[in-house]
């Protein structure tokens, strides 16, 4: 088979899926005659292909899809009125501390939050798909540890963790409800509730519910990626994380 027609079923195959496919399941369309490497050089070029249409092909977390870029989503609104669901700013408050801090106990968000974690919040970003338990703290109760899931990210249009945006500076003009907005308006995923929001995200230099010095604030705020060395570590220690990790 040629190149062009290799393109052509990969391409079929892609808009015809209902969810992101794997680079190994593509593969079998081919009857694994194609390696890894060769599928992923088409889908690169394929990539190019869409470049300049409405719609393009993404790699998240789970695998590849065709999409449509997010300046189109006001278009494609007005043939679909129906809008995402909203969230309280609770919620989303909840989301990012698990996102960026993660694994995290119910005990951990609290301790940041400044609040009682609502188990409400908790079973919603659960039955989203968004977070999940991937074991326990070896302590007193052994709590639950949580962390976001593959569903997370490929709603959020994101590969990995490390895609989610830096947050190492506190008196920048964003902060990490705004840039979890950000990125779930773009996919039409994330929406506060607008009599919460007041028309806006908070800024940095306001104090978010519950939270009462800037002190919280900087522990809500850090990179994914020194948060995965924090994960490994609680992995690798005595009496660290226990169970399936991600």
């Amino acid at each position: 088979m040629n190149t062009v027609d290799a393109k052509r079923v990969l391409e079929t195959a892609l808009i015809c899926a209902a969810q992101p496919m794997a680079v190994r399941e593509l593969r079998v369309l081919f009857d694994d005659a194609l390696g890894s490497d060769t599928l992923k050089v088409l889908l690169q070029e394929l990539q190019q292909d869409w470049a300049l249409r409405g719609v393009e092909l993404v790699q998240v977390a789970s695998g590849w899809r065709f999409q449509s870029r997010p300046e189109m989503r006001e278009y494609l609104d007005k043939l679909h009125p129906e809008k995402p669901p909203r969230y309280s700013r609770a919620t989303l408050e909840t989301l990012a501390i698990i996102a960026y801090r993660q694994p995290v106990t119910r005990g951990d968000i609290e301790d940041i939050r400044g609040v009682t974690v609502n188990s409400l919040i908790v079973k919603q970003l659960e039955d989203r798909g968004w977070v999940e338990v991937i074991g326990h703290r070896e302590t007193v109760g052994r709590p639950a540890l949580f962390a976001t899931t593959r569903q997370f990210l490929d709603d959020l249009g994101l590969q990995s963790l490390d895609q989610l945006p830096v947050l190492d500076d506190p008196t920048g003009s964003s902060n990490v409800l705004e840039a979890m907005a950000s990125l779930g308006s773009m996919q039409g995923t994330l929406e506060m509730d607008g009599d919460e929001a007041t028309n806006r995200p908070p800024r940095v230099n306001e104090e978010l519910p519950g939270m009462e010095s800037h002190e919280a604030q900087q522990q809500m705020l850090g990179k994914p990626s020194a948060e995965k060395d924090l994960r490994d570590e609680q992995v690798g220690a005595p009496g660290g994380v226990t169970g399936n990790n991600l």
